[in-house]
């Protein structure tokens, strides 16, 4: 007697949203720019001043938003308090709501000190700036230069914390083996780096400073991240096909039939290719070409944004719709609704609003390494450099005045 047995397994909704693309993005650009910030606004370095001026305006902001991102993922925001009244040591999540919220108050601190004295400088202004400026500033005592080194130096060990909670937190998970891989920590960090110095150009661009000196820094930062970043997924491939078992293994066997991964597989090789080349070129021309090859560097700047948006949403969102009880994958649409495009879309606005709130009322552009507000100059910092255009919009007191 021949019977057969079937087996039903049940489709699950996917447990992330958009929304936690949107977190890990903005908190991806928010430690990457902070890192961009450090060398002049921790160590001292003047001549990365131009750049971390940007860096700063940029981790401020997306430090800001990506907590909003992150509540909204918890479907129910107001429950975000069972993190601290059920503290679980060993939940990665519950480890990184004790770390967001003091990194995302070293971040305020260490931009508020950094600000102070253009803000003091700024306390005569009349209207609605100068009375922010007078608010802001706190006073017109100095700010101690040894007072940002510290905290930023906290900060930046937070922002470490960041880095480890958010790929931790996804590469648990034994259940997917695309996400349960050492490989993908590292990829997340390589990756924000090239968001954060595509962002940085593309705010270079819209502030109007148009320095070719931060151009060329943060060429130089994407360059290394892409490297970084080619040579994580290499290794993640080769210990994929060398070995017969392991997450690896089992990730690529997951995918290996469908001809969506395959082509999601080559558009990201593709495009780390085409960048990593593209930015390599402008590095190698001579010296008298690169000024009118570095205006149009804020295109390579888009496409950097875009690797690392769309590599977190591949890994967030594709990832889920590889089926676990059975075999093939489950189709997953974007709603229109806050859960999709209308939370992608009111995240990148909210991030929007701030820039610009900041951009109208704090002299950011004449940012430094504390001091006092006789030491702001109303002359941008990087306009004696020999390699910088000579197309900066002016800064300081006098623009926001």
């Amino acid at each position: 007697m021949n019977s057969a047995i079937e087996l039903l397994a049940p489709r699950y909704d996917i447990a992330w949203y958009p929304w936690a693309v949107q977190y890990f993005f903005m908190i991806a650009l928010s430690y990457a720019s902070l890192w961009l910030a450090a060398p002049a606004l921790v160590f001292g370095k003047s001549r990365w001043l131009p750049t971390a001026r940007l860096a700063l305006l940029a981790c401020l902001t997306t430090t800001l938003v990506a907590p909003v991102a992150l509540l909204a993922d918890l479907h129910q925001p107001l429950r975000f308090w069972h993190f601290y009244a059920y503290a679980n040591g060993h939940s990665w999540m519950s480890v990184g709501s004790l770390i967001l919220p003091l990194y995302v108050v070293a971040v305020i601190v260490l931009t508020w000190l950094a600000w102070r004295p253009a803000l003091q400088a700024n306390r005569q202004a009349p209207g609605l700036s100068g009375f922010i400026a007078r608010w802001a500033s706190l006073g017109a005592s100095p700010t101690p230069r040894a007072l940002p080194v510290v905290v930023g130096l906290v900060a930046l060990a937070l922002s470490t914390g960041i880095m480890l909670y958010t790929g931790a937190e996804v590469a648990i998970v034994k259940a997917r083996p695309l996400w349960h891989t050492v490989w993908l920590p590292p990829m997340f960090v390589a990756t924000g780096f090239i968001a954060a110095a595509g962002l940085l150009l593309v705010l270079n661009r819209a502030s109007g400073l148009r320095d070719a000196s931060v151009v060329g820094q943060l060429l130089w930062v994407m360059l290394v991240a892409c490297l970084a970043a080619g040579l994580v997924a290499g290794s993640w491939f080769l210990d994929g096909i060398n070995a017969h078992v392991g997450s690896v293994a089992a990730a690529l066997e997951s995918v290996r039939g469908s001809p969506e991964w395959r082509r999601t597989a080559q558009w990201g090789a593709l495009t780390g290719v085409l960048l990593f080349g593209a930015v390599l070129f402008l590095l190698t021309r001579p010296a008298a070409r690169r000024p009118a090859l570095y205006a149009w560097a804020w295109l390579l700047g888009l496409v950097a944004l875009h690797v690392g948006w769309m590599f977190r949403w591949v890994v967030l969102m594709d990832v889920q719709t590889v089926a676990r009880h059975s075999a093939g994958f489950h189709h997953y649409g974007i709603p229109a609704g806050s859960s999709g495009v209308l939370g992608i879309v009111g995240t990148f606005g909210l991030w929007l609003a701030a820039l610009m709130l900041i951009e109208l009322f704090v002299p950011w552009r004449q940012a430094c390494q504390g001091g006092r507000a006789d030491d702001v100059s109303p002359t941008p910092a990087s306009g004696s450099s020999p390699d910088s255009s000579h197309d900066h919009a002016p800064e300081g007191a006098p623009h926001h005045g």
